[in-house]
C-alpha cells in the first residue's frame, strides 16, 4: 500500500500548489521576503513606525460553505474568509500586512479549490495585504466527498499612539454606519434551517429579491472596508472607535468598541433594512429581536467620530462609494444599545 491508496494524493497536492502559485504572486506587496513553498512566510515590518504594534486576527466562513458547496460556486467564499479577518483587525486602526489560509478537505479537488484560492487572492488585493502562505490538508474519511473547510489568519500593524482600544471614545461621539453587502458570513445555520424547513430551493426567486435567486443573493461576498477606512484615517479624520458587525449583530459587536460607563443610542429608522433580511424574517417567522441578534441587518461596519466630524466622515465615505449614514450617538450607560428591539 501507499499514501495514495489511503486516499491522499501527494502528486495532486503538488499540482495544486503549482496551479495557485501565480494567483498568490498577484497579492505581493512591499515587505514580502521569499516566495511560496518554504516552511514559513517572511515579512519585513514597514519602515517609519516608532512603536509598531502587531494586531492579529483569525476567523472562518462558517456554514456559508455549505451553500457554496451545494451550488458548486467556490469563487466568493475566499473573499469572505479574508474579509472576516481583515475587517476585525481594522477596528484597532491596523493596516493588514499579510494573510495565511488553512484549507482542509476529504479529497483534493484542484479545480474547485483553485476557485477558493482565487477568491482569497481577490480578497487580499481588496485589503492590500499579501497572501503569505497557507496549508492544504487532504484528510480522507474526515470530511464527506465534495466538502471542505476554511480558516484564515491575518496580521496587521498600527502605531502604538494610534491604536484604538475604547479609551478614545467620548460621550457625544456619533456612530457612522457603513453598509453591508448582504448577509456577509454570519447566520447561515438559521438561513439553511429556514430553507430546509420550508422545503425551498437555492434557485427560488422570492418577490422581495427582485428577480435574484436565493443562492445568488446569499453568496454575495462580505464587504471589505480596509482601503476606504485607512484612507479616511490618513486624511486626518478623527476616529475614536470602530466595530465590525459580525455574529451577534449590532447588539453584541458595537458595544465592544466603547469605553467604561458608555452606551450607544441607536435610531433604527435611520436606515432601510435590505430586502434579504426582510425575506429571512418573513420566511422563517423570525422576530425583530432575533433578527438584530443574529444578522448585520444592512450595517457591516461602524465608526465613532466626534460630533463635529460627522458630516466630514459621511462625505469621505460617500465619495469612496459607500453610503455612510449617522445611526446613533454615544451616551452614558453600561455597554448596551438603546433604541433597538430588546434582545
Amino acid at each position: 500500500m501507499d499514501y495514495r491508496e489511503a486516499g491522499v494524493d501527494i502528486r495532486a497536492g503538488r499540482e495544486f500548489v503549482d496551479r495557485i502559485r501565480s494567483m498568490v504572486q498577484q497579492t505581493q506587496r512591499p515587505g514580502v521576503l521569499g516566495g511560496l513553498g518554504g516552511f514559513g512566510g517572511y515579512f519585513e515590518l514597514p519602515a517609519g513606525y516608532q512603536q509598531p504594534v502587531l494586531v492579529s486576527g483569525t476567523d472562518g466562513v462558517g456554514t456559508k460553505l455549505k451553500l457554496a458547496q451545494a451550488l458548486q460556486r467556490h469563487n466568493t467564499v475566499g473573499i469572505d474568509l479574508v474579509a472576516m479577518c481583515v475587517n476585525d483587525i481594522l477596528t484597532a486602526g491596523a493596516e493588514p500586512l499579510f494573510f495565511l489560509d488553512y484549507l482542509a478537505t476529504g479529497k483534493l479537488q484542484p479545480a474547485a479549490l483553485a476557485e477558493v484560492i482565487a477568491g482569497i487572492t481577490q480578497g487580499c488585493q481588496q485589503a492590500g495585504c499579501a497572501l503569505l502562505g497557507g496549508e492544504t490538508a487532504e484528510m480522507p474519511g474526515f470530511y464527506p466527498a465534495g466538502e471542505y473547510d476554511l480558516a484564515g489568519f491575518c496580521v496587521g500593524v498600527v502605531e502604538k499612539s494610534q491604536l484604538l482600544d475604547g479609551s478614545q471614545v467620548q460621550l457625544g461621539d456619533v456612530a457612522i454606519a457603513l453598509p453591508s453587502s448582504g448577509v456577509h458570513s454570519n447566520g447561515y445555520s438559521l438561513v439553511r434551517k429556514i430553507i430546509s424547513d420550508r422545503h425551498l430551493d437555492w434557485s427560488d426567486q422570492p418577490t422581495l429579491l427582485a428577480g435574484q435567486s436565493l443562492g445568488e443573493v446569499l453568496l454575495t461576498p462580505t464587504q471589505i472596508y480596509v482601503k476606504p477606512v485607512l484612507a479616511a484615517l490618513r486624511s486626518g479624520l478623527e476616529i475614536h472607535g470602530m466595530a465590525h458587525i459580525t455574529g451577534g449583530g449590532l447588539p453584541e459587536n458595537l458595544p465592544r468598541c466603547l469605553g467604561t460607563e458608555q452606551a450607544i443610542a441607536i435610531d433604527p429608522q435611520a436606515w432601510s433594512i435590505p430586502p434579504v433580511f426582510k425575506w429571512i424574517a418573513e420566511a422563517g417567522e423570525v422576530s425583530p429581536p432575533a433578527m438584530f441578534d443574529t444578522f448585520n441587518m444592512g450595517i457591516g461596519f461602524v465608526l465613532l467620530v466626534p460630533q463635529g466630524s460627522a458630516a466630514a466622515a459621511i462625505a469621505i465615505f460617500t465619495d469612496a462609494g459607500l453610503q455612510a449614514i449617522q445611526i446613533g450617538q454615544v451616551v452614558k450607560g453600561r455597554g448596551e444599545l438603546l433604541g433597538l428591539p430588546i434582545v
